[in-house]
């Protein structure tokens, strides 16, 4: 991934609802949610959910599909995976520091 592209996910991101929205969507898997089922989650109106979602359309973190009326929305796992490794692609100098996926004993 290059530099803008990353800057376009980070600053889509860089918002509660749309961060709200995503996390939704990786967690619903590859099958996506509907819209209108995005926004009872959130608990936002469907006007302010358009704009968010038009937003991580724009930075190509999620992918509209339309099935009859409605539109289903799916997180780009290519784009999230491509952006996790720019951000740490030069990590530790190309030693291994991730953390064991244990959880620790301060984690909540």
């Amino acid at each position: 991934m290059d530099t803008k592209p990353a800057l376009a996910a980070l600053a889509a991101l860089a918002q509660e609802s749309r961060l709200a929205a995503f996390r939704l969507l990786v967690q619903a898997g590859p099958a996506g949610l509907p819209a209108t089922r995005i926004a009872e989650t959130l608990d936002l109106p469907p006007s302010s959910l358009s704009f968010h979602l038009k937003e991580l359309t724009h930075a190509n973190l999620v992918t509209p599909k339309q099935e009859g009326r409605f539109v289903i929305y799916a997180a780009n796992f290519d784009t999230m995976n491509a952006l996790l490794g720019f951000l740490t692609e030069n990590c530790c100098g190309g030693q291994s520091c991730a953390p064991s996926c244990a959880p620790s004993s301060s984690a909540k």
